[in-house]
């Protein structure tokens, strides 16, 4: 807001004239600014997160702010408001490989089979066989958003199985776990058991496999399993 300011008038009368000046440098020394206006600092608007590239899209919801009404977007590790975690019931499970792949990788696919959108947290709890220990860990490929798959929508997984010359041991089934909101969350929820599909068959597992986040872009799962160096 800009700031009013009076000016006096000078008189020219003798004592009345020095009076009336000495009262107008007191008011004007007592300003604020010496006849510059404060600049008023603006509250920035909310900005949407990232929506990330690549088929399938996926849909979820955000608050965009402290108030008002919230705006369509999806944020990294934020969730969506209003849209519950995934879980075995709203899920369908594939696996496949690659062609012209050495059988070191195995895609996870996951399609909501339901009516509404749940969302994929962080990554998988994979174990395979019979294991029963802690699930192995995630290489650190988390996507621009969360995984938030609506009615027929789809999220991804890459597993790296092995490395060559590692000594191996053939699987044919493996578990999921699903996480929640927070990371490394349910741990100690019993994972499902899930056969491999006929087009894997088996597995070879080496000593210390990992596996990415979820993601909805396909492309983005293939490039971190290929081109990121870790396998």
């Amino acid at each position: 807001m800009r700031t009013v300011r009076k000016s006096w008038t000078t008189y020219t009368l003798g004592v009345a004239a020095m009076a009336a000046l000495l009262l107008s440098t007191a008011c004007d020394s007592g300003g604020t600014d010496n006849g510059k206006s404060p600049t008023a600092s603006g509250t920035p608007g909310a900005t949407g997160s990232p929506t990330p590239s690549g088929t399938p899209s996926a849909s979820g919801t955000d608050p965009a702010g402290g108030g008002g009404t919230a705006s369509p977007s999806r944020s990294q590790g934020g969730g969506s408001t209003g849209v519950a975690a995934c879980n075995d019931n709203d899920l369908a499970i594939d696996t496949s490989g690659w062609r012209q792949d050495s059988g070191q990788h195995l895609l996870i696919t996951a399609t909501n089979f339901t009516d509404k959108a749940c969302t994929l947290y962080h990554y998988p709890y994979v174990r395979f066989g019979t294991e029963i220990g802690a699930p192995f860990g995630a290489a650190e490929s988390k996507p621009q958003a969360v995984a938030t798959i609506g009615p027929k929508e789809k999220a991804y997984a890459g597993v790296f199985l092995f490395k060559a010359g590692q000594q191996t041991w053939t699987a044919t089934s493996f578990s999921l776990g699903y996480q929640d909101r927070a990371l490394n969350s349910n741990k100690d929820v019993a994972p499902l058991d899930i056969r491999l599909s006929d087009e894997v068959g088996s597995l070879s597992v080496g000593p210390s496999p990992w596996v990415t986040y979820w993601n909805t872009d396909l492309r983005a799962v293939e490039d971190f399993l290929f081109r990121s160096g870790k396998s």
